[in-house]
């Protein structure tokens, strides 16, 4: 019968959960320093294989290296080497298919003797597939198949048992990232390349939507003259939603900005006649502007700087354009 599991009483207030835990990242710390002092010409080999590859990384793993094989494609992708994972039992039955002859293929492996995936490497090196292998033993039967050998050999696993992949699987995945950004880095990735990979994520919003893409234009533009009363900017204002109007000239020139701020002001200071007061009398004269073409993080980062709630867009000749608040952006959720 299995051991009974001991109870939360037996446990809370002990050391005993946190001495194990950090007993199990000095193991994990010390396998992972291993693996950076054996670091040598195979990796880079290893990627110059992926970096001259026509087609695409397939990953391939069964079980746990199977999950980290599967991270590490999705690494992979989403930094600028086309990659995917396919299941090494699954290949078997038609899945091969799905790898051409222009792809590397990168297998997983700890013991280097996984039958699935030794089935499929024959018709893998029959194709003409060059073959990348991480496993746990140089004298395996995939590390003598491989084009390039990845030791990803461990002291020992952090499970007392010596039995559930713990230090390995950390090795393997951190020797995936280490392959994903030298690739990176060789590639000249950028962030906007790694954007425009996540286009629906917030990262993605934050460095591809423009303010052009969001801004208010065209009729929506709330603006008056110079000459424009205080009761007309008022009106504008209030039929644009947009807590502010820009003051132009005949040309659409920006001259000036009239928000709700510059209104309170107006109504604390008793000089000012507001029945005969002109917009222009009233105005922010030189506001905080943005172009069309710039980031919408960008105006977030001017508001928050600057402590405004709307923005001007204008063209390179200060030509009003478009205008958007802080509500805009927290519709296309860019804060």
């Amino acid at each position: 019968m299995p051991a009974q599991a001991p109870s939360p009483a037996s446990i809370e207030g002990t050391s005993a959960p946190i001495d194990a835990g950090r007993r199990v990242l000095d193991i994990e710390i010390a396998a992972l320093a291993a693996l950076r002092e054996r670091l040598d010409a195979r990796f880079a080999d290893a990627c110059a294989l992926m970096l001259a590859c026509r087609g695409r990384v397939v990953a391939t793993g069964m079980g746990k290296s199977g999950h980290v094989a599967r991270k590490i494609a999705a690494t992979l992708a989403s930094t600028g080497t086309p990659a995917f994972y396919v299941h090494p039992g699954e290949a078997s039955h038609g899945d091969l298919g799905m790898i051409t002859d222009a792809d590397v293929v990168l297998a997983l492996s700890n013991s280097g003797e996984t039958e699935e995936l030794l089935a499929i490497v024959p018709a893998l090196k029959r194709q003409g597939n060059r073959l990348i292998v991480m496993s746990g033993r140089t004298d395996s039967s995939a590390a003598r198949l491989a084009d390039v050998f990845l030791d990803t050999s461990v002291p020992e696993e952090a499970c007392p048992l010596g039995l559930a992949p713990t230090s390995s699987t950390t090795v393997a995945l951190a020797l995936g990232d280490a392959l994903a950004v030298a690739l990176l880095e060789a590639r000249g990735f950028t962030r906007d390349d790694f954007a425009r990979s996540h286009p629906a994520g917030a990262l993605g919003r934050r460095l591809l939507l423009r303010i052009r893409e969001v801004m208010h234009a065209g009729a929506d533009i709330p603006r008056v003259g110079a000459d424009a009363s205080l009761s007309q900017a008022l009106v504008e204002m209030s039929r644009k939603r947009l807590g502010m109007t820009a003051v132009v000239d005949d040309d659409d020139g920006l001259l000036g900005i009239f928000t709700d701020g510059d209104l309170r002001r107006a109504l604390d200071d008793s000089r000012i006649d507001l029945r005969h007061a002109r917009v222009a009398e009233l105005m922010t004269c030189n506001p905080k502007t943005i172009g069309p073409d710039q980031l919408a993080v960008e105006a977030a980062h001017l508001m928050e700087e600057h402590r405004i709630s709307a923005l001007v867009v204008v063209d390179a000749a200060r030509r009003v354009v478009g205008a958007l608040n802080i509500h805009d952006l927290l519709r296309a959720r860019v804060v």
